[in-house]
């Protein structure tokens, strides 16, 4: 299925009318129908895209029998909050267009690498329910994700633990205070807050382990169910990690939790 715009007559706060300033959705669909979906947010420190992140990645879902969407969110010199509503766009479309997908819109996740795990898991603790008196009934629509998968995420936007390059394109050169501790994912978990898998190395010399470590601290301060798994060795930035002998294994464990929490074919 081709790329699909998710504000075909133009996104809020558009700098121009090239595809970077039209954030969209690209499916790949698994048959049938209720299946389960998860959107792909790539990795690229919020100044690019990764397109080993994105593909590759939603054709390994459809192996288990889930449709995928990856995300064509905006990056800079757009600046927070262009990237969420992207995001969140996203979810409320597919969960609109659910029958149309073949989608269960309560099963319903969304991934993403490193600054695209930031953008992840932004949308997971930031998200609203909808506004029932909006003229678009899309945007009636709840934009919380089932589901978090976090991949080397970016995390916090506190100084020693971010990686500086996202914090910088998303926020700026001197973000307010009280904004960088808002985008401070661990900051804003709740008990509402979705089950989450999370991935790491520990030498990671690009996005600190201790993004991954903060999130999965405040998920379990809240009784969130969580998967954390650290691994010895990796470089930052290998997606599904095919020449990687040690840490490809993630791509198992993801797909165990995604079996235990429904998401995969019977």
């Amino acid at each position: 299925m081709e790329t699909l715009l998710l504000w075909p007559e133009g996104a809020p706060g558009a700098l121009g009318t090239s595809d970077e300033d039209r954030p969209a959705i690209t499916p790949y669909l698994v048959e049938g129908k209720q299946n389960a979906a998860v959107v792909i947010c790539p990795g690229g420190g919020y100044g690019m895209r990764a397109d080993h992140e994105g593909g590759p990645v939603a054709e390994w879902l459809n192996t288990l029998g889930i449709s995928a969407f990856v995300l064509r969110y905006r990056v800079a010199p757009y600046k927070y909050p262009s990237a969420l509503q992207d995001a969140q766009r996203a979810l409320r479309t597919i969960r609109f267009r659910a029958d149309e997908f073949g989608i269960d819109p309560d099963r319903l996740g969304i991934l993403g690498f490193s600054a695209g795990g930031h953008l992840a898991s932004a949308a997971g603790v930031l998200y609203d329910l909808g506004n029932p008196d909006h003229q678009e009934p899309l945007e009636r629509l709840s934009s919380r994700p089932d589901r978090l998968i976090l991949c080397y995420p970016v995390i916090s936007m506190t100084e020693g633990v971010t990686h500086q390059g996202s914090k910088t394109n998303l926020l700026g050169e001197s973000p307010d205070e009280e904004l960088a501790q808002r985008l401070s994912s661990e900051r804003q978990v709740t008990a509402e807050t979705p089950p989450t898998f999370l991935w790491h190395t520990s030498d990671d010399a690009s996005v600190p382990l201790e993004n991954s470590l903060l999130f999965a601290g405040a998920l379990s301060c809240h009784h969130i169910p969580f998967d954390l798994h650290i691994y010895a060795h990796g470089m930052h930035g290998i997606g599904l990690g095919a020449d990687e002998p040690h840490t490809r294994t993630w791509t198992d464990a993801c797909a165990s939790w995604l079996e235990l929490n429904g998401y995969t074919r019977a």
